[in-house]
């Protein structure tokens, strides 16, 4: 096929999808909307399917791990169906008589998703869900290791849709072998496009002409003060770093730890299972030869992590290292997202030089994203919260688990983190169902507020002068 076959393809899917839409919105309902999301839901929270969704994805991508995605592919989704359960999505959703605004929720129409290869089956049933909660159709772009989990999700879901007459054009994909293309015509065609994963794909996004939900890069930072619970901050830190092999933009990927506590949280790391290393180059050398990450070590599993690193020998509880280092910056690749189990560890004089080293990562890479805090005073994670550009400030949790949205804390359930200006985003919220909707106002005239200019001015005229 020519790229102009493969252009004709992906405008017939979007062609397709915005008739199954527009009869979706014009026959729409509360409980249409519900049912639609729910199928969605239960095609991959199905245990079953979700198993078989899990191994595909570890088959196909070489990425994490299928025990963890089964956790990932049922909790991220039961918690956005909570988040879900009483949104109101349709018809009149607010009605103030004060303001004599009137608000009727409307569907954006043709979302376009990208989706990656690190979350192939939560992230698009995660867009999916929100989508057709909203009254939309969605056409997914999955990476190329993603097309064979996509493409089985899609047809769990159609089973779903079959049960309730549901059209199968609401939720479609890009068909395989993806392309630049392809993904590209997506972007300038789409309603409003939601783009998670790769850099350049957020950056192109943003240039579509279309209006976007692209996320920025994960570099996670936390600082571990002398002032943290060590056996807690080491046990959350250690089921973070190593879950679906830290394959989440979430993961931690540099622990800042101040000196006074440095040895004592060394210890409990190591009981955690974080082995401590002390010499950087070797490391270095290994996971980035050629400059790029080593597949062998990348996204693995624990043995085969240190079997690529000729480290089977360290003690047979490890589950990631910590690697000691210095350097941060484009010169310096662990101060970097890494994607394995291997976090780099820097030491700090005290809180004060924690925060300025996490500054300095976060102005690396991940600027925007989110920063973890390890410390029973509350009033640092203030102090961290001014002096650092992010949209998230993590307090005594296990990061990954904590940022897009956990059963314990109030973030909404998602598996895309928006990270503002910072990290040249629109939004600095979790991407989440009220960005797959929009609304109607209807504006009734009220009685007049015009206020005297010196209602207004007054103050300011004393203190400036009139």
């Amino acid at each position: 096929m020519t790229v102009e076959d493969d252009l004709m393809q992906v405008d017939a899917i979007v062609a397709r999808a915005r008739v199954a839409q527009a009869k979706f919105e014009a026959s729409g309902s509360q409980a249409l909307y519900d049912r639609a999301a729910k199928a969605a839901a239960w095609a991959i929270m199905e245990p079953t399917r979700n198993r078989t969704l899990a191994e595909l994805a570890v088959k196909t991508t070489g990425l994490g791990n299928v025990a963890d995605k089964i956790i990932k592919n049922h909790r991220k989704t039961l918690g956005l169906m909570r988040d879900l359960e009483t949104a109101r999505t349709f018809g009149v959703v607010s009605d103030d008589a004060e303001t004599g605004i009137t608000e009727i929720a409307r569907p954006k129409g043709v979302i376009g998703a990208v989706v990656p290869s690190t979350n192939p089956a939560a992230t698009p049933a995660n867009n999916i869900i929100n989508a057709l909660k909203c009254g939309n159709a969605i056409v997914l772009s999955p990476s190329p290791k993603g097309v064979p989990s996509c493409e089985t999700l899609i047809s769990y879901i159609y089973a779903e849709f079959d049960k309730f007459g549901l059209d199968h054009d609401l939720v479609q994909m890009v068909p395989a072998p993806g392309s630049k293309e392809k993904t590209q015509r997506l972007l300038e065609i789409t309603d409003t496009i939601v783009v998670t994963g790769s850099q350049n794909n957020v950056k192109r996004a943003y240039t579509s002409g279309t209006p976007a939900l692209a996320v920025g890069a994960g570099n996670v930072t936390v600082i571990v003060d002398e002032t943290a619970d060590l056996k807690a901050a080491a046990k959350k830190i250690t089921a973070s770093k190593t879950f679906d092999n830290a394959t989440s933009c979430s993961s931690e990927n540099s622990i800042v730890v101040v000196d006074a506590v440095f040895d004592d949280f060394m210890k409990a790391l190591s009981d955690a299972g974080g082995a401590y290393i002390q010499d950087d180059g070797p490391i270095i050398a290994k996971l980035w030869p050629n400059g790029h990450l080593n597949p062998a070590i990348m996204a693995q599993d624990a043995d085969k992590m240190l079997a690529a690193f000729g480290m089977s020998d360290l003690p047979s509880n490890t589950e990631f290292l910590a690697v000691e280092t210095t350097g941060i910056g484009p010169d310096y690749p662990l101060s970097g997202e890494k994607l394995s189990r291997v976090a780099a560890l820097y030491r700090a004089s005290d809180f004060a030089e924690a925060v300025i080293i996490t500054a300095k990562i976060q102005a690396h890479l991940g600027a925007g994203h989110s920063v973890g805090l390890h410390s029973m005073q509350d009033s640092r994670a203030m102090s961290l919260a001014q002096a650092i550009p992010t949209s998230r400030v993590i307090v005594n949790q296990a990061h990954c688990f904590a940022t897009g949205g956990a059963f314990n804390n109030g973030m909404p359930f998602s598996l895309s983190m928006g990270c503002g200006s910072w990290g040249g985003n629109s939004i600095d919220d979790n991407v989440h169902w009220k960005h797959f909707m929009q609304t109607t106002k209807i504006v009734r005239e009220i009685p007049a507020r015009e206020p005297e200019v010196s209602d207004i001015f007054a103050e300011y005229w004393d203190a400036a002068g009139a």
